[in-house]
């Protein structure tokens, strides 16, 4: 049989036989001969083993990077980091979050033992410092972000006050001496904070103007306002947003629209999008309303020239105010409204006039290189955040130069309007951003199919199954269908924030059902689960190697997760150049 010229049979013949085989058959019978080495390396026989072994549906073309369907099955194989390497034990409690330093060389924990630890990566990962965060009163720590440059840490904690609230503090650490450069309180606790650059961050405050009533002030810090002068313009105020039926903003992350990766935008997709009735911010809005007399009155102020007007369109709108309380007085307004529901449309109705216009041409990419957004969950129905929220960060924002803290308090417009409103219709527990920032992936726990929220405090039930949806930032839309294979159980009132981390090629998440879990952000499908004792709070892929990935459980301990190949390469005592047929498939996964 090796090489002979008349083949005992044709290949079309061994085509048909070598479909009926699983892909470990099919390498090892084509080391027969060359005849059946060369039928086993056809591509049309590897497309179908791609098909059908990763369960990936058939109008799914290849990956547009891949050069061979051999090389995409070896791909998804081999470079899945589902490997468990090293099991890190010194946290005492729950660990709630990981980020890695941009560079690679560390990564930070945060714990419910309210330490935040800094570790070496390297072979094995070391311990470098920890911190305990009881000194400053704090009940635990929950989220850590390096900035740019990883020369310092924030981590964001919880605060135990005198009175039992929902307020937080962010500290800066340097990683030259792990010293304590500044604290700065964050409310609510779970606002996390972020970084806009290598010394500025951003956090949040909270003001209750009613029951249901709030504003939101987002504020940008400097890093160093622990150590500067106290003449130095340190903080300043970004936006200040109402907040509606017990919602606040919660989880704030930075969009870098520079990052975007130009080759693989759809063409005219951002044009296009411009027109969508979507992108009018008071869509969302008015799904709080009860009247539509609002909706008529706004494009009027917008549109008429200040200097004639401007005085009617306040006492215009002042009058619909009056009228609304005269028509609740006298009995008109029916169904009866309770007092949730009036304070509620009161507040509406006294911001009206008060909220700055949106940021115009927000999808435009002129200036794309400059444009930075803010990023956070929100909501208008009630306290469980069910919306993203996108704000636009102006240039002159991005400074703490300028005039601070009383900044525009004289003007009669003191509210912010949202650039952007992305309902997702379910309960928001977990964002995170594609390495391009171009790609928004969110967990989610979806609210039953034509729900009425009549109470705000008492949110619709949420599923068990989380939905991963992926939301491109460049058209504002959804760019395909969600996610689905993990699970969460408590209930909307009590429920876990699990972070999900993105690499160029894979998403991962924790869930409740004691796993971690990989899919390929291509082909859209689930490739491995990762066991852990307890709920899976965190992951995080190494930004430089993303076939390293992190994951951290309440069960108190971070596992390292190394791909089948990685620890083939780690193994051999002098790595060396191989063919790469059939190489990988004689080692199967742990």
């Amino acid at each position: 049989m090796d090489g002979g010229v008349n083949p005992l049979l044709p290949d079309s013949i061994l085509f048909e036989i070598f479909l009926y085989l699983d892909y470990k058959d099919v390498l090892s019978v084509g080391q027969a001969c060359r005849q059946w080495h060369a039928v086993a390396q056809d591509e049309v026989l590897w497309k179908e083993l791609f098909y059908r072994y990763y369960s990936v549906a058939r109008d799914v073309p290849r990956h547009p990077a891949a050069v061979s369907w051999y090389g995409e099955f070896q791909r998804l194989y081999d470079t899945i980091p589902c490997v468990e390497v090293q099991t890190l034990k010194e946290h005492s409690d729950q660990v709630l979050h990981l980020s890695f330093s941009h560079n690679g060389y560390m990564f930070a924990s945060c714990s419910k033992d309210c330490t935040v630890k800094i570790w070496n990566n390297d072979l094995e990962f070391s311990l470098l410092h920890s911190s305990n965060m009881k000194k400053f009163n704090w009940g635990y720590t929950q989220f850590s972000q390096f900035n740019a440059d990883d020369s310092l840490l924030l981590v964001s904690g919880v605060f135990l006050g005198p009175r039992t609230s929902s307020s937080g503090e962010i500290a800066v650490i340097s990683l030259d001496n792990f010293t304590l450069l500044s604290r700065v309180r964050n409310k609510p606790y779970d606002v996390f904070g972020c970084w806009l650059n290598e010394t500025n961050l951003i956090s949040g405050n909270l003001h209750r103007i009613g029951y249901l009533t709030s504003c939101s002030v987002l504020w940008l810090n400097n890093a160093f306002q622990g150590v500067e002068s106290e003449n130095m313009n340190v903080v300043k105020r970004l936006f200040k947003l109402q907040n509606l039926n017990a919602s606040t903003i919660r989880t704030v992350m930075v969009v870098d629209c520079s990052r975007y990766d130009s080759p693989d935008l759809p063409p005219n997709q951002g044009e296009q999008s411009t027109s969508d009735p979507v992108l009018v911010p008071h869509q969302t809005t008015d799904l709080c309303s009860d009247s539509e007399e609002e909706e008529e009155e706004e494009p009027k102020q917008q549109t008429t020239p200040e200097d004639s007007t401007g005085a009617k369109s306040e006492a215009k709108r002042e009058d619909g105010l009056d009228r609304f309380l005269t028509d609740i007085i006298e009995g008109r307004i029916r169904p009866v409204m309770t007092e949730l529901e009036m304070e509620t449309k009161v507040a509406q109705l006294l911001a009206q006039n008060r909220t700055k216009p949106p940021e115009p041409n927000l999808l435009s990419m002129e200036g794309c290189s400059q444009k930075k957004y803010l990023i956070f969950t929100t909501g208008c129905l009630t306290y469980s955040p069910h919306q993203i929220g996108i704000k636009q960060i102006l240039p002159h924002q991005m400074t703490t130069a300028g005039p601070v803290l009383g900044e525009e308090r004289e003007s009669d417009k003191f509210f912010d309007s949202l650039d952007h409103v992305i309902d997702i219709h379910g309960h928001i527990i977990g964002m995170g951003l594609s390495p391009d920032h171009r790609y928004l992936y969110v967990n989610s726990r979806a609210w039953p199919q034509d729900c009425i929220i009549s109470d705000p405090l008492q949110p619709p039930p949420i599923a068990e199954e989380i939905d991963l949806h992926v939301l491109d930032l460049k058209t504002m839309k959804e760019a395909k269908r969600a996610l689905r294979a993990h699970r969460a159980y408590t209930p909307s009132d009590d429920f876990f924030f699990i972070f999900l981390d993105v690499s160029r090629d894979f998403v991962a998440s924790g869930a409740e059902d004691r796993h971690g879990y990989i899919w390929d952000r291509h082909y859209n499908i689930c490739l491995a689960k990762l066991q852990h004792d307890d709920v899976v709070n965190s992951v995080a892929f190494s930004p430089v190697e993303q076939e390293l990935l992190l994951t951290a459980s309440d069960d108190c301990t971070i596992k390292a997760w190394r791909s089948p190949r990685t620890m083939r390469i780690l193994q051999a005592e002098k790595p060396r150049l191989r063919k790469p047929l059939f190489s990988w498939a004689t080692n199967q996964r742990s």
